[in-house]
């Protein structure tokens, strides 16, 4: 029995829908491209609420409606894939990069293969040649994906390794700095250099403009660590050696990676999105997924 049609709030207009995603749907009826694209606004508004029943509501109605239009199929990945529903996901991933011929979603597909457990999978969607044609911010979230997978499969060194360079070659200024250097400091912290850890989870903080990572949490954990091993809980020259350090870290400034749980809108969900960066580099990082698991 086929789902009654979930209302949509008063306030959501077709146009609220980025342009790009309003010329996908130029294949349909007007009547029915006003609704879709009015669900899908409706899909990213509650997807943003953390209202996941309702956000998947939307995405299915508008899937019903307009199932072989990419950007339909996309948004109900994203839904599925905030939901930790993976093997869902990954169908509607690989449907929308078929119909589109855009290989964006790779970085989202490799995240979905950890969080089905197949981390050599993801490895080897990042090393397929179309990863080669990625803007800068995907290759970037690929990235902190592979690390992730090499964490998964226990070479730490190798995921400290996958991003180094990436790192050296992003300031912080970046918009994806703040997760690429959170991940780096997993990543380190995982190969066991606590010290450097610390540093690049200072970085990730400083350069983590909108909060999208827990690194004043992982600092302060790792402070927490330090204290109790100085054995002595009380010691007013230790307390202050820690706090001096991790303030002199956060005036150097720095970023963590984030987990991909943390999700943001596909860029046609989002006009400003939807423009290229003044380099042509699309410095809009893709992300949400079980990285941050």
């Amino acid at each position: 029995m086929r789902k009654p049609e979930p209302e949509i709030p008063d306030h959501i207009e077709a146009k609220q829908l980025d342009r790009a995603a309003r010329r996908e749907l130029l294949t349909l009826s007007k009547d029915n491209a006003d609704g879709v694209a009015r669900h899908l606004v409706a899909s990213s508004e509650a997807l943003a609420a953390g209202d996941l029943d309702g956000a998947l509501d939307h995405a299915e109605n508008a899937s019903r409606r307009a199932g072989r239009v990419a950007i339909v199929r996309e948004v109900l990945g994203f839904v599925r894939y905030r939901r930790g529903e993976w093997a869902e996901a990954l169908r509607e991933f690989r449907t929308a990069r078929r119909l589109s011929g855009s290989n964006h979603l790779l970085p989202h597909m490799a995240d979905v293969e950890r969080g089905l457990g197949r981390p050599d999978r993801a490895i080897e969607l990042a090393q397929e040649p179309a990863a080669q044609s990625l803007s800068a911010a995907d290759r970037v979230e690929l990235a902190i994906v592979v690390s992730g997978a090499r964490r998964d499969l226990g070479q730490d060194d190798a995921a400290v390794q996958s991003l180094r360079e990436l790192v050296q070659a992003s300031p912080p200024q970046r918009s994806w700095a703040g997760r690429l250097y959170y991940a780096y400091a997993e990543a380190l912290l995982g190969a066991g250099d606590q010290d450097a850890a610390r540093e690049w989870f200072a970085r990730a903080l400083e350069a983590d403009k909108d909060a999208l990572t827990d690194a004043a949490d992982r600092l302060s954990e790792l402070d927490g660590v330090d204290i109790t091993d100085l054995g002595d809980d009380d010691s007013d020259e230790g307390t202050t050696d820690v706090d001096e350090e991790t303030s002199d870290l956060r005036e150097e400034g720095g970023v963590p990676l984030q987990e991909l749980d943390a999700y943001e809108e596909p860029a046609a969900m989002n006009d400003e999105a939807a423009e290229p960066a003044p380099d042509g580099s699309e410095d809009q990082p893709a992300q949400d997924g079980p990285d941050a698991r």
